[in-house]
């Protein structure tokens, strides 16, 4: 078994292919994406440039915004609006159905920061990487992952009882973070140097996680939000310390492994229906199930920084500086919905009847899945998902 295999498998489900290479990004995309994030062949920065200010949208149905910056002296567009919270749960559609169908559907979910004419005239229209990059009922595009696959418990409607009265974001977190649905990361007293986001991408309440997305890609869609991929240090303390200054934990819910205070514990035998077959996009499209639950449907799972599935639903890109290869590479972390088909307690050593590789999902766990330089990084999954972060001012 060659170690890219072994990789691969610790991150798919029992009965699934793991032949041959990892699944990437067709070439159109990967140019598309190159063009959008202004990537170059050198090493990519740690927080998107000083812009113009975040111009935040709440998220419903709406045109692909424009991203262009207002012209001196003249009125601001009806739909730009200030940094605020999103909308009250009291304001979101129980009924509305758990997968988007539509592009439309998709985009609405998130807002774009505004963009000036210098630099729309250097990078291009971000609305052409949005248009190009997301849609439904193919892995070429970010999506929800397939409907006709997936298995979804909860529907959206016990999602939002389960989160009634649960604070998400404080006036202050808004204030440091600027921007909607972050909270600070930050150990006892000291200032905080970066945000997170509350939820995976598109960080909303009870919404579906998105997929099919590669970590050049991510770091495209986090910069055109006025935000960046969290590094790995960020992610782990987002998901281990206290903000009061006590003992780091285990796991963000505890010490103890709990298969079910996370969507974790969907063994691949039961969900899958027909054998997954990881071995190209394609075949994984049509045998994988991205088998999620809306954002925040499991209360428990949630670190004392108030940031939700940080074990389990998808797994999620960030960064982490090699100095191997030289620069900053993709590293993908975390656990997935079948998690229970590999798992493995923190502190318990392989066994030897081990059939497949197993692992230890904990919040310092430094897996070395797909590592990619991230201005060429372009492997993708039916259960890899992304989060940002958001550098403190």
């Amino acid at each position: 078994m060659t170690k890219n295999t072994a990789r691969l498998r610790a991150l798919t489900p029992r009965g699934a292919s793991t032949k041959g290479r990892g699944i990437v990004l067709p070439r159109l995309v990967v140019a598309l994406c190159l063009l959008a994030c202004g990537c170059s062949r050198t090493e990519p920065r740690d927080a998107p440039p000083p812009a113009a200010s975040v111009a935040w949208q709440s998220p419903a149905a709406r045109p692909l915004p424009s991203s262009r910056a207002q012209a001196p002296g003249s009125r601001a567009p009806a739909s730009a609006e200030p940094p605020r919270r999103a909308a009250p749960l009291t304001m979101l559609d129980p009924s509305r159905p758990l997968t988007a169908t539509t592009q439309e559907e998709l985009l609405a979910m998130f807002g774009v920061r505004t963009f000036t004419e210098r630099e729309i005239k250097m990078r291009g229209e971000p609305r052409l990487f949005l248009e190009k990059n997301f849609g439904p009922g193919t892995q070429a595009r970010i999506n929800q992952g397939n409907p006709e696959l997936a298995h979804h418990d909860i529907d959206r409607a016990a999602c939002l009882r389960g989160l009634e009265g649960v604070v998400l974001q404080t006036e202050e977190d808004l204030r440091v973070c600027g921007a909607p649905l972050m909270v600070p990361i930050r150990r006892g007293s000291k200032r905080p140097r970066a945000c997170i986001d509350v939820f995976e991408f598109p960080n909303q309440p009870c919404e579906l996680p998105f997929v099919w997305v590669a970590p050049t890609q991510a770091a495209a869609v986090c910069e055109l939000q006025g935000k960046r991929l969290c590094n790995q240090d960020e992610w782990i303390t987002a998901c281990r310390a206290d903000p009061e200054g006590g003992k780091d934990s285990v796991y963000a819910y505890g010490d103890e492994l709990d298969l079910d205070a996370c969507n974790t514990n969907k063994p691949g035998r039961k969900y899958g229906g027909v054998v997954c077959d990881a071995d190209s996009a394609k075949s994984a499209w049509a045998t994988c199930g991205t088998n999620t639950e809306p954002a925040g449907a499991f209360p428990r799972c949630r670190s004392r920084m108030g940031v939700y599935d940080l074990h389990g639903n998808v797994a999620e890109i960030m960064t982490r500086m090699d100095a191997e290869e030289g620069g900053w590479v993709s590293q993908l972390k975390g656990s997935a919905f079948f998690y229970v088909d590999v798992h493995r307690k923190h502190d318990e050593r392989p066994r030897k009847d081990d059939k497949r590789e197993t692992y230890p999902d904990h919040c310092a766990h430094d897996p070395r899945w797909h590592v990619e330089p991230m201005n060429n990084a372009w492997h993708v999954n039916y259960h890899l998902g992304m989060r940002c972060c958001k550098t403190v001012k």
